[in-house]
This record gives C-alpha cells, structure tokens and sequence, in this order.
C-alpha cells in the first residue's frame, strides 16, 4: 500500500465492515483488556465514512412509545457513532467528522494508524480520551468486510 496515489489508497479501504475485536490500553498503567463492543464502519467511493459502536449490556426497552429516561441514558451511554469524510494514504485513515452522537466529536480529525490482514480492516487509535469514560487509551479495532 505503501506509494500509492491518495486516490488508489482510499478506492482499497472503500467498503462495509463489521466490528470482529477491540482491544483497548490504558495508558498510564499500559494494562489491556478486550471489550464486549459490536458495531459497523463504511467508507464510501465518495469519501464519506460512518461508524456506530455500541458497547456492554444494552436495556431492551419494551417498546419506543414505553421508553423510560433511565433507558434513554443508558443507551446513550453505551454508543459512539460519527460520520463526515476521510482521507487514507496507504498506512493512515484521517477521518474528518462532521456529525456525532456526543457532539464534542463534531468538527475534529481523529486518525487510526491502518493495518490489513486479508478481508481484515485493523484501525490502531492514536492516544485519546475513552468515549465510554474519558480515561486515555489506544485501542485495536479489529473489522472484517463484509461480502
């Protein structure tokens, strides 16, 4: 992947794909730990990308008219989702977000360090904040596409 045009690179990474593992490390002590999350990430022909992770136990309300705030938080609580462009070199992913579920994404670049296995999509996180509970990690998401 390496030397390709911007342009080849990013036509490569175009696809749906499912989340198969996150492996999330803490930064200040540097322990790791695999994550019960399942979710979904495309990237388009366009440039556009969207992803939705949801993470742990999620409520089941017993119907959307019947939804109750405490399940409303949870549920909030317990997904991430964004969308906006991206740009892939071959080795990096930018994705430029201009939509997000906490809002507090909107408007800034997050950048995944990008591995391929065969059907495997492998995004390494830079160090940021948790999205769950704000403690600094990297993780390892690892996602197959989808045929």
């Amino acid at each position: 992947m390496l030397g390709m045009s911007s342009s080849a690179a990013q036509d490569e990474l175009v696809g749906t794909y499912r989340l198969i593992s996150t492996t999330q490390t803490m930064l200040d002590t540097g322990q790791a730990e695999v994550l019960n999350h399942t979710g979904f990430i495309m990237y388009g022909r366009d440039g556009r990308m969207m992803t939705i992770l949801l993470t742990g136990e999620r409520p089941t309300p017993t119907s959307v008219a019947k939804i109750i705030d405490q399940e409303r938080i949870q549920l909030f609580r317990s997904m991430t989702a964004y969308g906006g462009v991206y740009k892939f070199d071959g080795t990096a992913v930018e994705h430029h977000i201009d939509i997000s579920s906490n809002g507090v994404w909107t408007g800034t670049t997050h950048v995944r360090d990008v591995k391929r296995e065969g059907d495997r999509l492998i995004l390494i996180t830079r160090p940021a904040p948790n999205p769950f509970d704000g403690k600094m990690v990297t993780a390892t998401l690892v996602w197959e596409k989808m045929q």
